[in-house]
This record gives C-alpha cells, sequence and structure tokens, in this order.
C-alpha cells in the first residue's frame, strides 16, 4: 500500500508544479537556514575529545589578589605561574602532566627559496601528547630525559614538514628556530581540533600549532610566552624576577584515570596552596578547581550566546515556513475535496486516506531536505568564508546530515497533519451532491 500511496502523492504533486515547488522551496528555506546555525552551535559545543575527556582535568589555582576575584563572581585564573607550574610538574602527582605556553618563533629554512618567516609553535613536556593524542605520520614524541636535559628537539606539524621537506620522512633532520638548530624527531599528520580545547585561553578555534618543542628549553633560552599573560602585582625586574612572579601566563593540565585519582589531586593541590600560604603566596580564601574538558568548554564561554540566539531565531523562521506550508497544503488538500469524497465514497477509510495525504507531505519534507542539505553547505561556506576563525565547526558531519534530513521528513508530517485531519473530514455525500 506504501509504494500505490507514493504514486498517488507523486501524481498529485504533478499536478501543481508551481504550488508544490512554493511548499518543498519553503521547507528547504527553512532547514537550511536552521541547519547551518545550528551545525555551528553543535560543533562548537560538542564533545572534542569523547574517549577520555572526564580524565583530562585544568588546575586552577587562586594565587589572585585579595583585592578583587580574577574574574567575577570568584573564578581563579585560568592559567598558572611558573613557580605553580614547575613545582607541580615537579611533584608528578598525576598520572600525566603538561605545562606548556604558546610561543612565536622565526623559522629559517635551508631552502634559500622559502624566506624566513614567523611561526606558531607550543613549549610543552613530552605527555602533552600521549594525553591530547594528536597522530603521529613520522616519529614520535620526544622522552622524559630530553624534557629533563632541555633537549633541541622538536615535533613538526604535517603543514610545516610539507613546507620544509616536501612531506618527506624528516626525522633525524634539522630545523633552525630562532637562531638554534632543533633535531626532528616526529612529524605529526594532519590535527585540526575543531575547538583548541587545550588553549582556550588564546583562542578557542585557532589554528593548531606549526611546531612543538620542550617547555624547558623554552624556559633556559627565556622565551617570553606570546598568549594571554596576565599579572596583579609587578614582577621583579629580569628573566627570574619574572618566574617568580604572580603573573599567569602558563596552562597545566593532568591526566586522571579514575574519580579517586582527581580526589587525591585536588587533596595534594589543597595540601600543597596550605603550604604555600605560609610563606605568603595566596592570599585569597582556598579555591582550586578541576574542571574537565566539557566544564572547561562551558567554563570558558567557547559557545557564545549570540550563537544560542541565533539558533533561535533560525529555528523561529523554520516555524514560519512551515505555517505557511500548512497553508498551502491546506489549500491544496481542500481543492481535492471532490476527488476525496469520490475515494470515500467508493469504499476508502479515512485511515486510507489520512496515509495517503501524510505520504504525500512526506514526500515534500524529504525534496525540502535534500535541497535544504544544499543550503546548508552554502550557508556553511559563506560562514567559513565571513568568519575565518569558525573554519573548524563550520563543516556537517554525518550525524548532522542525518539529523537535517530527521527534521525536514519531521517537520513536512507536523505541518501535513492538519490539512490531512482536514481532508478526512470531508463528508463522501455532500461533495458528490454538489458534483
Amino acid at each position: 500500500m506504501f509504494y500505490y500511496y507514493l504514486q498517488l502523492g507523486l501524481h498529485s504533486l504533478k499536478r501543481n508544479p508551481l504550488l508544490t515547488a512554493l511548499m518543498v522551496f519553503g521547507i528547504a528555506l527553512g532547514i537550511g537556514t536552521s541547519m547551518t546555525s545550528l551545525t555551528v552551535f553543535y560543533l562548537m559545543g560538542s564533545d572534542p575529545i569523547p574517549w577520555k575527556s572526564d580524565k583530562l582535568h585544568v588546575v586552577q589555582m587562586d594565587n589572585w589578589s585579595v583585592e578583587q576575584p580574577y574574574r567575577t563572581p570568584n573564578e581563579p585564573p585560568d592559567q598558572v605561574t611558573y613557580l605553580d607550574a614547575n613545582a607541580l610538574m615537579q611533584a608528578g602527582k598525576a598520572d600525566l602532566q603538561t605545562a606548556m605556553f604558546k610561543l612565536v618563533w622565526p623559522l629559517q629554512p635551508d631552502n634559500q627559496d622559502i624566506k624566513p618567516f614567523s611561526s606558531l609553535g607550543r613549549a610543552t613536556y613530552t605527555d602533552f601528547f600521549a594525553m591530547f593524542e594528536p597522530p603521529f605520520k613520522y616519529g614520535g614524541p620526544w622522552d622524559r630525559a630530553q624534557d629533563k636535559d632541555h633537549g633541541r628537539v622538536v615535533v613538526l606539524s604535517s603543514a610545516t614538514n610539507e613546507k620544509l621537506f616536501g612531506g618527506q620522512d624528516s626525522s633525524g633532520k634539522k630545523v633552525r628556530l630562532n637562531e638554534i638548530d632543533y633535531t626532528v624527531v616526529g612529524v605529526l599528520d594532519k590535527w585540526q581540533p575543531r575547538v583548541k580545547f587545550y588553549d582556550l585561553t588564546n583562542g578557542a578555534f585557532n589554528d593548531s600549532e606549526e611546531y612543538f618543542v620542550p617547555f624547558t628549553t623554552a624556559i633556559e633560552l627565556q622565551t617570553q610566552a606570546s598568549g594571554n599573560n596576565s599579572c596583579w602585582d609587578n614582577p621583579k625586574p629580569g628573566w627570574d624576577g619574572y618566574l617568580a612572579s604572580e603573573c599567569v601566563w602558563i596552562q597545566f593540565w593532568v591526566q586522571l584515570n579514575s574519580t579517586a585519582r582527581k580526589d587525591e589531586y585536588l587533596s595534594f593541590l589543597n595540601n600543597y596552596v596550605g603550604e604555600q600560604k605560609k610563606l605568603g603566596r595566596f592570599p585569597r580564601a582556598l579555591n582550586n578547581r578541576l574542571p574537565d574538558v566539557n566544564e572547561w568548554i562551558v567554563d570558558q564561554g567557547v559557545v557564545p550566546s549570540d550563537a544560542k540566539i541565533q539558533v533561535g531565531l533560525s529555528f523561529a523562521f523554520l516555524i514560519v515556513c512551515l505555517v505557511n506550508t500548512i497553508g498551502l497544503l491546506l489549500a491544496k488538500f481542500m481543492r481535492k475535496s471532490s476527488e476525496i469524497g469520490l475515494r470515500r465514497a467508493l469504499g476508502a477509510t479515512r485511515g486510507q486516506l489520512f496515509s495517503q495525504h501524510l505520504i504525500e507531505a512526506g514526500v515534500i519534507g524529504i525534496s525540502g531536505g535534500l535541497i535544504g542539505l544544499f543550503l546548508t553547505w552554502l550557508g556553511l561556506m559563506a560562514v567559513r568564508s565571513l568568519y575565518k576563525d569558525l573554519n573548524s565547526v563550520a563543516h556537517m558531519d554525518w550525524f548532522m546530515v542525518l539529523t537535517a534530513i530527521a527534521l525536514s521528513v519531521t517537520a513536512a508530517v507536523l505541518a501535513g497533519l492538519f490539512p490531512t485531519w482536514k481532508a478526512c473530514q470531508i463528508t463522501p455525500a455532500t461533495q458528490l451532491k454538489t458534483q
């Protein structure tokens, strides 16, 4: 029966192509608008590393001025001082841990055809690679001995390796960064998290780094961070004064593989801060926190309120499109009243008529959904061209494709329920008499 009703529905739609086109385009426009905003909203806030997001935690300690909080109402800083980062790394109480910061160094290629250029990098510890799991194409990360010895080693991004070595395995070769030669130990495969969750402080949708070097090496070379740097008190002059200051400029992450380990680490932090208070530091009340990846994304406002408003407005527009489709379907079905009355007189039940017209509405929804997918693709292209920083979240995955199709069919069926119900109320005798 489904195939028979489908044939009837298609035949009915072909009889008035202009009206059919208006209904399909109305659904498509509403789907395209709503799915464009929903896709960006969904990818902004979705879990970027779902298999272990509950095990990765940001370390927050409130070393800020007693006179005012870092962020109202009582939020601790989103980064830590060098003093605390170094102490936590030395303690090694987490399953894995890394201190890190953003840096920019000039890169001087051996190839004379390539001019030196400034490149974005990250100073970190080797645990970074085990914690955040960037894929390697060649080689691997440096080891902990090279962290300890301030090794002159580097891990390159896929794009940097392509630029410098034509995409070949560059393990063991030299790269000159900031007038110093570094040995390549590994090359990453393409890696661009849609949300740069490990450094939200410096931009949730920024590009990934072009290279990674040991944290200890960057500190030994007195490298200033190129990212956010906040101080509530003026540091003493010189590099040593800066390292000993209360300025926060280092991101600190730990991996804790169970709830018990998280509780243990938080207790360790509380004890650490208690000891530091005896030395005159941490004047504010104890306020240590260990948000996981998804809690951190919410805390840092990765999904702005504007995005939520846009989703609401786009779905309001979809409702307007559905109301228009309801009106058009009602007019179409009412024009078929004589045909419906005749079918009722020949023995068709209300249930059969309801199924027939609901399938016809479903055809409109599927057609509108497919065109809506195309409009969504155009909309996401427009987002990428207008907002370069949203490139990583302005793409549809299979989940969002299926969501668009399901939404379009649901929208069309909902739009068709009232007109279909109204058509089924037609009295056959009245229609036959008027004919």
